[in-house]
């Protein structure tokens, strides 16, 4: 007995020893053993023994799915004002930690690992790992010492220079244990807040998007002559910390979370760069021409993204290429950038009412702030101001950016604007001036998410039975909203991917980053974008325009790489060897001994090359006019509510009064009827049959 507790002591310590040095491996100069918080070594030596010997699978009891699933169902059944302070238990679920390590592992290497493909000690750092949050000897940033190790790091078994950990200290690269711990805190904190976000948000939410953003202006900006246009995003890009907490602190009660969140806001401290280390650099800026060897990748890293891919993010409009990030937050910035703008949202939708003001004199809106156009297909008959018109406001936001539409004088617009002005610098300590809130009328159209937001004049015919039985013609003004595509805005962005040159006449230029893929290879590329571009202008007015445009400069440009790259002069001679959408195979040489191109793609030695799409305006799918419903939530929250309807148990005892009181019948009560019926018919049958019998006998 006394032999088996000495090799359990033994065991406990050499695993302790291998922990230490392959998560520390410094020499005795380092600065971090010098430093007055030694990071997790001090802490996997400060925890018990028993801790070291507990097993990661006893705490494997649930699917994490469910977890997030009951998270969500008890964030949307909760009153709306209602604050939360018991979110640390979700915390000590170990599963969640298993689910938010495979999230973090599927975005540092492309690759979402199974449950039963974790190794057992990766379950026994993230436990660790878990313990740390839970017990508060968590810290951001710490690179140096990790509870957990990146699935892509090299295991060290030798000691690293001061150079190589400077470096490593220094670097702007994310630790990947904080990103674990954002990805626990993004499930734990993020249904209980969208649950209360306001619907005129559409940036960085789940099942909110651009479109659902294009699609709301469509549907109830109609009728506004002045819009205010707000460009917030200094909020995006730093906010003081106590005005992230203090939103925080509304909803959320939890200190322990909120402890968390805390140290996570503060920026990260970096040390000045040393003499020697400029010197480095200059030396470095200076060799920047010298020939790169052509980088190889390990097996878990991950691929960059594909050349279509990469070519459409930087079509990204301005309102959506900035995406927040506040100090060791992470993915947790842009939540925590909504908690606080969801403070202006509130603000605003009061505003909303307030400023309301009917007239009975007018086509729409006459008695309630829902009256209206809500199809965009209705006209409205000019003018669409003057005192026998009602006043009325909207207001939208897409991140750091909003839009607000007004119906009524100049004058109100001025005044609005100048509230908004003290509202953001009261609540967010941000001094606007007059540059970042436009005042733009709808005649001049309104850039937004590269979309310009108009109005169209139309002259209908109304049809109408006059008093007297007759029918009567009448020819009438009357105004649309437009939500074009700027092809200005897609002219700049072609240009900024080297795809054009010239602003008024744009020419194409060849597309160089596919000079050594195939032609298989490259059309295929060029499909993925140009499907891609006709999704997103889905909803524009001109989306065959400006689709067809896109198609024309992709197609130019791979003619013109092409006639580069098999030495043809011109693109028509391209055009004529490979048809307009560039299909058929083209070869660098006329040899007669060389196999044809149906015979190679027959045995399988070459790829069926796609023709590049849209060649023709026929082939482009028109605009989607599907009017956006009133008060429009995503599935997964319609869903969601209707789960919740559905367990409360008055409702079906309120379902059965109505259905008395109506005289209705239950779809139980046909069955039963059925069924009874079925007994009385057999029985009866029974009955008949037995007597025949004894007749006959």
């Amino acid at each position: 007995m006394l032999f088996r507790t000495t090799i359990k002591h033994l065991q406990f310590n050499r695993r302790t020893f291998v922990n230490s040095s392959s998560f520390a491996p410094f020499n005795s100069s380092s600065p971090a053993l010098h430093s007055p918080h030694p990071p997790s070594i001090s802490l996997r030596l400060q925890n018990p023994p028993h801790l070291h010997d507990e097993d990661p699978y006893s705490h494997l009891k649930e699917d994490p799915i469910d977890i997030c699933s009951s998270i969500w169902l008890k964030a949307f059944a909760s009153l709306p004002n209602s604050s939360f302070s018991h979110l640390s238990s979700f915390l000590s679920k170990f599963d969640l930690w298993v689910l938010a390590y495979q999230r973090s592992c599927a975005d540092l290497t492309g690759n979402f690992p199974p449950r039963n493909a974790i190794h057992s000690h990766v379950l026994r750092d993230l436990l660790s790992l878990r313990n740390a949050v839970i017990n508060g000897k968590f810290s951001w940033n710490r690179k140096a010492n990790q509870l957990i190790r990146c699935p892509n790091d090299k295991s060290r078994t030798h000691l690293i220079s001061k150079r190589k950990l400077r470096a490593m200290l220094e670097s702007d690269e994310p630790c990947f244990q904080d990103r674990v711990v954002q990805e626990v805190l993004l499930n734990v904190l993020e249904p209980f807040f969208e649950a209360r976000f306001s619907l005129k948000s559409h940036a960085f939410r789940p099942g909110r998007n651009a479109h659902s953003f294009i699609r709301a202006i469509r549907s109830n900006f109609a009728g506004y002559l002045w819009f205010l246009k707000a460009d917030l995003s200094e909020v995006l890009s730093h906010i003081d910390e106590n005005v992230v907490m203090g939103s925080l602190e509304k909803a959320v009660k939890d200190k322990k979370i909120l402890r968390l969140v805390k140290s996570a806001l503060q920026s990260p401290r970096k040390t000045r760069p040393r003499v020697e280390d400029n010197e480095e650099m200059m030396k470095k800026k200076k060799n920047k021409g010298a020939m790169k060897k052509k980088k190889i990748l390990n097996e878990n890293e991950p691929k960059p993204d594909p050349y279509w891919l990469r070519t459409f993010f930087n079509f990204a409009p301005e309102e959506a290429a900035k995406v927040p990030s506040y100090g060791h937050c992470g993915i947790l910035s842009p939540l925590l950038a909504n908690i606080c703008l969801h403070e202006l949202d509130l603000v605003m939708e009061d505003k909303i009412v307030e400023y309301f003001r009917p007239s009975k004199l007018d086509s729409i809106w006459k008695d309630s702030i829902n009256d209206g156009c809500h199809n965009p297909a209705w006209p409205e008959f000019v003018p669409a101001s003057g005192k026998e018109k009602t006043r009325k406001m909207d207001y939208i936001r897409y991140g750091g950016h909003f839009l607000v539409g007004i119906r009524g004088p100049r004058e109100d617009a001025v005044r609005i604007r100048k509230e908004i002005i003290e509202l953001c610098e009261n609540m967010f300590g941000i001094r606007l001036d007059n540059s970042k809130i436009e005042i733009e009328h709808i005649s001049r159209g309104i850039l937004f998410l590269d979309h310009i937001i108009c109005r169209r004049i139309i002259y209908p015919t109304l049809r109408y039975t006059s008093s007297g039985g007759t029918i009567v013609s009448q020819k009438c003004v009357g105004t649309l909203l437009s939500v074009t595509a700027s092809l200005q805005e897609c002219i700049r962005k072609f240009r900024r991917v080297d795809l054009v040159k010239g602003d008024r006449d744009p020419e194409p230029l060849p597309c160089n980053p596919m000079l050594y893929s195939s032609q298989a290879h490259t059309n295929s590329q060029m499909n993925k974008f140009l499907e891609t571009m006709a999704d997103w202008y889905r909803y524009a007015d001109n989306r065959k325009k400006i689709v067809g445009f896109c198609a024309y400069v992709i197609r130019s440009s791979l003619a013109k790489l092409y006639a580069a790259r098999y030495r043809l002069k011109s693109r028509a001679k391209v055009y004529r060897i490979a048809s307009r959408n560039l299909s058929r195979p083209l070869i660098e040489s006329s040899n007669n001994s060389a196999p044809e191109y149906s015979d190679l793609l027959r045995m399988g030695l070459v790829d069926a090359i796609e023709g590049v799409q849209f060649s023709r305006m026929s082939m482009i799918p028109s605009c989607d006019y599907t009017p956006l419903p009133r008060n429009w939530v995503p599935d997964h929250e319609k869903i969601l509510r209707e789960y919740i309807k559905l367990q409360d148990p008055g409702l079906y005892s309120e379902l059965h009064s109505v259905v008395k009181r109506r005289g209705l019948s239950l779809p139980q009560e046909e069955i039963s009827e059925i069924v009874w019926s079925y007994k009385i018919l057999g029985s009866w049958h029974f009955k008949t049959n037995e007597g025949n019998e004894m007749e006959g006998g």
